[in-house]
């Protein structure tokens, strides 16, 4: 092997470790995981945002239901879906924070739909509205837990960041600092809405 190939042999070498050991590798690792986590958050928002449509249409048929409360359902769809959700938008701070404030008036208007519909007996007892809420329950759950997973990968990926001697390496490769779920009322907007079918229905308020 000629002195160049040799050079250029070390210099690879050299250069594999040193990129290990400043954190390189560990920086493609946590971005791809939270580049799959933060999918997996979109999934299930994409998810209820599909059931919403045969919800509406459901609570629709129920003729003295509160219009205000169904019409901040439409509005608040409408609003997280005309959001373009890429996962560049996890690395654009503002855009990101619009989609979750987005998200989050959609979990409360769905939650309120839900307590709601308590005051209506017909519609407790149709079997497609209670099928519709045992999966928006369900799909509220696996949000929940989805954004958990989201939080503690952008933690991990922002610790490495942050921290000396990665952060040197993160300045050299671009590899800046991930917004995460963080809002002020962040307990109340990941809590799936519960709803206590077994208490007495109040009387719907006369028009």
């Amino acid at each position: 092997m000629s002195l160049t190939r040799r050079l250029a042999a070390a210099l690879a070498v050299g250069t594999a470790l040193l990129l290990g050991g400043c954190g390189y590798n560990d920086f493609q690792r946590l971005d791809e995981q939270t580049k799959a986590a933060w999918s997996e958050v979109l999934n299930q928002y994409q998810r209820r945002a599909d059931l919403v449509p045969n919800l509406v249409a459901t609570v629709k048929g129920e003729a003295s239901f509160e219009q205000e409360t169904l019409t901040r359902v439409i509005e608040a769809r409408a609003k997280a879906t005309s959001i373009q959700a890429t996962p560049e938008l996890i690395n654009n701070p503002e855009a990101f924070a619009k989609f979750q404030q987005a998200q989050g008036e959609l979990t409360s208007a769905l939650s309120r739909l839900l307590v709601v519909s308590e005051n209506y007996p017909t519609l407790k007892a149709n079997q497609g509205f209670q099928d519709l809420r045992v999966q928006l329950e369900g799909t509220e759950n696996r949000i929940t837990v989805a954004r958990n997973r989201y939080i503690k990968a952008v933690q991990e990926y922002n610790v490495l960041a942050r921290q000396f001697p990665t952060n040197l390496t993160a300045m050299v490769f671009h590899y800046a600092v991930k917004p995460n779920l963080t809002v002020a009322n962040e307990a109340q907007i990941s809590a799936p809405p519960t709803v206590d079918f077994g208490k007495p229905a109040a009387p719907a308020a006369s028009k």
